[in-house]
């Protein structure tokens, strides 16, 4: 196998490393090793860490969820472009809402949004697979600049009446609040196929001939067909109202103050739910994370559609020497990621690094700054491993990737991408012949490093 010039490479792979300016690329960005922490640590599977504390977030009855909902203010202030609420509405509920102010509509409102308490301990399915899908489209979203407002609502107390729901949907109604749709997750990540298997892979929407949630649902149906999900929808009329979204139907006075409102998830309609509702056994291992990872990408898809992104490119290409922002016409400010400052003098749309290290740009196009994503930029001082001193065989690849060198190099460093950046692998040897086990992975196209002390190189993988 030959390597790919430092150039190419960058071309296909660093540029898209960074943050996605297409539907398509925001529904790419969905990870579902996020989401799998997520759950393992929202639903006390594993441990976590709040306010510098090490916890266990094992229950988040509403009387007992303070933890959990700092932990999630704690997750909302990592982001940014957003401002956070934690809106006290009685003696124990919170609901912990996280805002982005839209640069051309801001007075235009989307929510989606999900409850957290829980009726148990555990309680992944419900509500921590709704939770982590705001989560995740709030950590996607909020680097890109967006037309229009959306609010990542997490509501408490659902379980004993809809109560953080109703709170606010009755303060926006008396308000006058532009809300234009309420999408709601409650449940979403049990399938009674096979984990991980082909099925059925069927939904719910929830609609009712209120506001214009009808419109709502067609609009979703719209997104369904216009990109590529494995999922199979059922709709639900007259939905249930067991959920958040029917606070936003009878918000106010009904039905002058109704709000258009659906809700998403696993198809109950079809006897499809969870077998542990409302008790401890709705644990992590009883979901089905593939389908749950669908799901997740399916409402990002319609979040982002809604949102509309703000036509600014914030992804980077890199060549041996120099990163260039792929914006032009627009301000520019470079910044050390290692260190989190801005660099003196960066402010033009290349940047030549006089060091190793992770850099990113800030890009400024009329209202609009988006951030790129921070590239580790590591070629000085490296000149490229030269045709026949490194083999990669087989490639295509099946189960295992071989790595040989035929030179006297010692102490490699090997690191395994796949096409977001995100790193699989990595192995360090001295031998003449390293295997790497894909066995794993799925099929698709992966980008192999293989770095000594003196050259770099790095190789396409396709995996079958």
């Amino acid at each position: 196998m030959k390597t790919i010039t430092t150039t190419l490479i960058c071309l296909l792979f660093c540029s898209v490393c960074s943050y996605g300016q297409t539907i398509q690329d925001i529904i790419d960005q969905v990870d579902s090793n996020r989401l799998n922490l997520f759950l393992s640590e929202f639903s006390g599977e594993q441990m976590t860490t709040v306010d510098g504390n090490n916890v266990t977030i094992l229950n988040r009855e509403e009387d007992n969820n303070d933890l959990a909902a700092d932990y999630l203010i704690e997750q909302f202030e990592a982001l940014d472009n957003i401002t956070i609420t934690d809106q006290s509405f009685n003696t124990n509920g919170r609901n912990i809402i996280a805002t982005q102010l839209g640069k051309t509509n801001p007075n235009n409102i989307y929510i989606v949004c999900a409850h957290y308490d829980t009726v148990a301990d555990f309680c992944a399915d419900d509500n921590a697979t709704g939770t982590g899908a705001v989560l995740e489209i709030a950590r996607i979203l909020s680097t890109q600049c967006l037309d229009n407002t959306i609010i990542y609502a997490l509501w408490d107390e659902e379980e004993i009446g809809l109560r953080g729901s109703s709170f606010y949907a009755d303060q926006a109604a008396a308000n006058g609040d532009n809300i234009l749709g309420v999408l709601n997750m409650d449940m979403m990540g049990y399938d009674g196929d096979a984990p991980g298997q082909p099925g059925d892979n069927e939904f719910d929407i929830d609609y009712r001939n209120i506001a214009g949630s009808v419109a709502m649902k067609n609009d979703l149906l719209n997104v369904l067909g216009d990109y590529t999900f494995d999922l199979s929808v059922v709709e639900v009329n007259p939905g249930t109202t067991a959920s958040d979204h029917a606070s936003f139907w009878f918000a106010g006075t009904f039905p002058n103050d109704a709000f258009s409102a659906v809700l998403v998830g696993e198809s109950w309609e079809t006897n499809d739910e969870t077998p542990f509702y409302h008790s401890p056994g709705d644990r992590l291992l009883t979901l089905d994370l593939q389908y749950y990872t669908e799901m997740v990408k399916f409402v990002a898809a319609y979040m982002a559609t809604k949102g509309s992104l703000v036509a600014v490119d914030n992804t980077v290409t890199q060549t041996l020497t120099t990163l260039t922002s792929n914006q032009a016409s627009a301000s520019y400010q470079w910044y050390d990621c290692d260190t989190g400052s801005p660099i003196s003098g960066a402010t033009n749309q290349s940047y030549i690094p006089s060091a190793n290290g992770n850099y990113a740009v800030e890009v400024t196009s009329g209202t609009c700054t988006e951030r790129s994503e921070c590239l580790l930029f590591d070629t000085l001082g490296l000149e490229s491993f030269q045709e026949g001193e490194v083999n990669v065989f087989p490639n295509p690849v099946k189960t295992n990737l071989n790595i040989e060198i035929h030179n006297d190099v010692q102490d490699l460093e090997i690191l395994l991408y796949d096409l977001s950046g995100k790193l699989l692998l990595e192995r360090s040897s001295s031998d003449t012949l390293t295997t790497l086990n894909v066995k794993a992975l799925p099929q698709g196209i992966y980008f192999l490093n293989v770095k000594s002390s003196e050259k770099n190189g790095t190789y396409k993988i396709v995996k079958e």
